[in-house]
């Protein structure tokens, strides 16, 4: 191209300047006029990548036990039905307490008989404590997580025979 391109007075090295410029400022539009002469130069801006959030874990647990917790819990493969009994289920995700509050007593112990609709634990998720309520009468078999534990929806907590 030998034709010399102005506009507003500006060659087009200007302009290709003037881009340059937008792409190192983070400006997002340049508009020049004079007289009949425009020119907009705009930058073709990106949304800014989502935040970063980090993985939710309880104030009380340290790392090293955070790693503990996940090797306590159950692999996908092992199946605690096979174990026999009703399986509890952690209704929502959260943190596990199996008392009303650290000076009280646990709710249920293994061995302990329990009937239906009987507060057997505490899940707190988003700062509210969820009683739950057990759906089955029987004796408390196994307790499969720890108090203060991280839990999942769906995760088995306890088993019920």
């Amino acid at each position: 191209m030998s034709e010399k391109i102005v506009a507003c007075n500006l060659t087009l090295g200007d302009i290709k300047n003037l881009a340059a410029y937008l792409e190192e400022s983070g400006l997002e539009k340049i508009k020049i006029k004079n007289g009949d002469s425009e020119i907009v130069i705009e930058a073709k801006m990106c949304p800014p990548p989502p935040p970063i959030i980090p993985p939710m874990m309880p104030n009380a647990m340290s790392h090293a036990s955070a790693s503990a917790a996940q090797q306590e819990l159950p692999k996908a493969s092992e199946k605690p039905a096979e174990q026999g009994g009703n399986i509890v289920k952690s209704p929502i995700v959260g943190t596990f307490y199996a008392a009303p509050s650290p000076d009280k007593p646990p709710f249920v112990r293994v061995g302990d008989k329990v009937r239906k609709g009987d507060v057997i634990m505490i899940i707190e998720s988003m700062k509210l404590m969820n009683e739950i309520q057990s759906d089955f009468d029987g004796t408390v078999d196994k307790i499969l997580v720890s108090d203060g534990q991280a839990v999942e929806y769906d995760q088995p907590i306890m088993i019920i025979k």
